[in-house]
């Protein structure tokens, strides 16, 4: 198959092939995102494409609060965090607590699951230069989550 090539088993044949899938092992995977492909027209008109630096700017920012935020820890990032860490650092809103409670019953996550939430909702918070996670930061984060049925 050809990287172009677009996937054509049944809704039921991939679901199968994704349960084979341990749920320990998709659960050590931060972020699932898929990406569709870009249309042809889109990759050649001569519209001007956004500035890489803004992005990359909120990035360098979000990753110097993090080194800051961890000098004393021995760690550069979040995802580094332990559990005692991400109680520690992972300060969220009154709505994002709320909301985190009813993703972890509805989704069922395992702890490892749900410390991964908090620490992508931390970075994303970081990237918004946000003090506390809020309800967006936390959403976003549990759109990354897979969305393949385990079992």
């Amino acid at each position: 198959m050809f990287i172009t090539d677009i996937c054509t088993c049944s809704p039921s044949a991939v679901a199968r092939y994704q349960k084979k899938i341990s749920g320990p092992l998709m659960d050590r995977v931060d972020v699932f995102v898929e990406v569709p492909p870009v249309e042809y027209e889109k990759l050649v008109e001569d519209s001007p494409s956004e500035e890489s630096s803004r992005p990359r700017q909120r990035v360098e920012h979000a990753r110097e609060v993090q080194r800051e935020r961890f000098q004393e820890n021995g760690f550069l990032c979040n995802s580094e965090m332990g559990p005692a860490q991400v109680w520690q650092h992972c300060q969220l809103e009154d709505g994002a607590r709320s909301l985190l409670q009813t993703a972890a019953q509805r989704l069922s996550l395992s702890a490892r699951a749900f410390h991964r939430v908090l620490k992508v909702s931390r970075t994303i918070a970081d990237l918004d230069g946000s003090d506390v996670i809020g309800v967006s930061h936390l959403a976003e984060a549990l759109q990354y989550r897979a969305r393949v049925a385990m079992g």
